[in-house]
C-alpha cells in the first residue's frame, strides 16, 4: 500500500465544510446512482460526488437496451443472463415511461452460426427466467414477412425475440432523484481530490469543479463506483493497490437516416462472430452499434469514434440492408468506455459483462468497496448485492427494498403507459401530440409537477426548438441537476438531433441569466 502525498499547502488554503456520512459514493453513473438510492432507502446517510454530469460518461453511451444479453449465452454466462432477464421484467414494471418492449429480428446467415445453435440459445433465453409482459420467440420467413423488404436477397429465415429499450441517461437521473428525495446528498460537478484513512473513517477532500470551492466529507465507508476510472480512484485518489484490474473496452455507435420502416429492431451477425444492433431511433433515424475496441487508458474528456469503427459499422449495415450507407451519411456518433472486470479473455467481445466487488478494509480500518464491471440492466441487483457486502459495517441497516419499488414517474396504474398517455392528452390538450408523447415518456407521472396548471404553450415560456421550453429547462435544473445545454440536449431530453443549430447557445445563455438572477435574489 502506498500513500498519495498531499498537495503542499492544501490544508491551509481550504476552509473545509465537514460532513460525516455513512457512505461516500464516488461516481454518478448508473451503478453509483443505483447504490445511492438503495442505501438511503435502507436508512444509511449518503453523499454522492460526480466530477461531471450524471451519466456523463459510460452510462449515457450504451446501446440503450434492457436485455438479458443473448450473445452472452455463447460464453456460458448463464448466471448473468438469468439475473438480467429477471431484472428486465422488474425494471419494465418500475419505469414503464422510460422502458418499453422492443422486438428484435435476427436474420439467419449460413456459415456464421448454425440455425439449431441459434434456436437453442433463444429457447434458453425464453426460459431462463419467467416472462410476464414480453412475448416469446417466433420464426419468420423473410421472403413473405414485411421485415424482409429492407434486407438484401439471400436472407430467407429470421428469428424474432423480445427485449426492452431504455432511456439510459434518464434512468441514471431518476435513480439520483429518488435517492435525493429520500435524503441522499447528490453533488454533481464535484470531484474527489484525495482521501485518507483516519481510523474507522475516510477523510475525503472534494472540490466543486465550477467554483473551486472545497469541502471535506468524513465517511464510514467509501464506495468506488468510478466506472472506467475505478482503478484511478483506487491508485491515485486513495493511494491503494488492488489485486483486481479493470479491462477497458470502447464501444461506439453511429446514427444514420432511417434504414427501414416499422418499430422492430434488427440484430445482425457479422462474419467476425460479433453482433451489431440496428434500432429505430427517434422516428427519423437508425441507431447502429456497437464496436468492441480495447483501450489502454481513459481520457478525462469523452472518447470518440475512429474512422475505422465508422467504416466497420457501415460495412455491417451494407452487408445486410438494401439501403446502403457511407460515413458521409452518419449524422451523429457517440462512444463510451466500458469498465469490464479483467477475466483474462484475449477477445474483447468475450470479456465478462458480469460485475465483481473488491472490498478492502485495511485490517480493520475504514473500508472501500470498488465496483468492477456491470451493465445497465443489472444495476439494481448490483446495488442490492453491494449493500449486502456492507452489512457487517452497518448491522442496523434495513433489508433490501427496491425489487418492487417504482422509479420517479413510473407509478402509473398497472404500469400501463398507453392509458397514462391518453390521460395526459386529455389533461393538457393544448400540447401537440408529438410533444405530449415525448414529455410523457421522459417524465411519466412527474409531468404534473413539470406542467402543473399550464393551459397553453405560451404558459411554458420560451421555446428553444423541438418543443423544449423554458418550463422544462427550469425543471431539469431544479430537479435533475442539469447545468448546461449539453446536459439538457444530449442526456435529459435527447433532443440534440432535433433542435436548431443555435439552440445550445440560446440555452446556455438562458441558464447563465437564470443563475445570475438566482444569485442576485440571494
Amino acid at each position: 500500500m502506498c500513500r498519495v502525498p498531499e498537495e503542499p499547502g492544501l490544508k491551509e488554503r481550504l476552509s473545509f465544510v465537514t460532513t460525516v456520512t455513512d457512505l461516500l459514493i464516488v461516481g454518478g453513473g448508473i451503478n453509483g446512482a443505483g447504490i445511492a438510492r438503495d442505501a438511503v432507502g435502507r436508512g444509511l446517510s449518503v453523499v454522492l460526488c460526480e466530477q461531471g454530469d450524471l451519466a456523463g460518461y459510460t452510462s449515457s453511451a450504451s446501446t440503450k437496451l434492457i436485455h438479458g444479453g443473448l450473445r452472452y449465452l455463447e460464453y456460458y454466462e448463464f448466471r448473468l443472463v438469468r439475473e438480467a432477464l429477471f431484472e428486465r421484467e422488474r425494471l419494465l414494471e418500475s419505469a414503464p415511461h422510460i422502458i418499453w418492449p422492443l422486438r428484435f429480428i435476427l436474420p439467419h446467415e449460413k456459415g456464421i452460426r448454425p440455425a439449431w445453435f441459434v434456436r437453442l440459445g433463444l429457447f434458453l433465453y425464453d426460459h431462463l427466467a419467467p416472462r410476464k409482459r414480453l412475448p416469446g420467440t417466433e420464426t419468420i420467413h423473410l421472403t413473405r414477412h414485411p421485415a424482409g423488404q429492407a434486407l438484401k436477397p439471400g436472407f430467407d429465415t429470421a428469428f424474432v425475440y423480445s427485449d426492452c429499450w431504455v432511456e439510459d441517461s434518464r434512468m441514471v437521473a431518476l435513480n439520483a432523484l429518488d435517492a435525493s428525495e429520500r435524503g441522499a446528498d447528490i453533488r454533481v460537478r464535484t470531484k474527489l481530490v484525495s482521501a485518507r484513512r483516519e481510523g474507522d473513517l475516510w477523510v475525503a477532500s472534494l472540490q466543486n469543479v465550477e467554483t473551486g470551492e472545497p469541502t471535506e466529507v468524513r465517511a464510514r465507508v467509501m464506495v468506488n463506483a468510478g466506472g472506467p476510472f475505478v482503478a484511478d480512484v483506487l491508485n491515485t485518489k486513495l493511494g491503494l493497490n488492488t489485486q483486481k484490474s479493470v479491462r477497458l473496452v470502447k464501444g461506439s455507435h453511429i446514427v444514420v437516416p432511417k434504414l427501414f420502416d416499422g418499430d422492430k429492431a434488427f440484430i445482425l451477425q457479422n462474419t467476425d462472430k460479433r453482433i451489431v444492433f440496428a434500432i429505430p431511433y427517434q422516428g427519423k433515424f437508425t441507431l447502429v452499434g456497437t464496436t468492441d475496441i480495447p483501450v489502454e487508458s481513459v481520457p478525462d474528456k469523452k472518447v470518440t469514434i475512429s474512422d475505422s469503427e465508422i467504416q466497420y459499422l457501415c460495412n455491417v449495415v451494407n452487408h445486410h440492408f438494401k439501403h446502403q450507407v457511407t460515413p458521409a451519411d452518419v449524422v451523429w456518433t457517440y462512444s463510451g468506455v466500458r469498465p469490464l472486470f479483467d477475466d483474462g479473455s484475449t477477445n474483447a467481445s468475450a470479456v465478462t459483462r458480469d460485475y465483481v466487488f473488491d472490498l478492502e478494509d485495511g485490517q480493520g480500518q475504514a473500508p472501500v468497496l470498488s465496483i468492477f464491471g456491470g451493465k445497465i440492466t443489472t444495476f439494481r441487483k448490483l446495488a442490492e448485492h453491494a449493500l449486502d457486502e456492507l452489512k457487517a459495517y452497518f448491522p442496523a441497516m434495513k433489508p433490501s427494498w427496491t425489487e418492487r419499488a417504482k422509479l420517479p414517474g413510473g407509478d402509473m396504474p398497472d404500469a400501463d403507459f398507453d392509458r397514462f398517455f391518453a390521460n395526459v392528452k386529455t389533461r393538457w390538450s393544448f400540447l401537440p401530440d408529438a410533444l405530449a408523447y415525448r414529455l410523457s415518456r421522459a417524465y411519466g407521472t412527474r409531468l404534473e409537477e413539470l406542467l402543473g396548471s399550464a393551459a397553453s404553450m405560451a404558459d411554458l415560456g420560451e421555446d428553444f426548438g423541438a418543443g423544449l421550453t423554458a418550463t422544462e429547462v427550469d425543471y431539469l435544473v431544479r430537479r435533475e441537476w442539469a447545468r448546461s445545454a449539453e446536459d439538457i440536449l444530449w442526456r435529459r431530453s435527447k433532443l440534440g438531433l432535433h433542435v436548431p443549430a443555435d439552440a445550445a447557445q440560446k440555452i446556455d445563455t438562458y441558464l447563465s441569466k437564470r443563475k445570475a438572477t438566482s444569485v442576485a435574489a440571494q
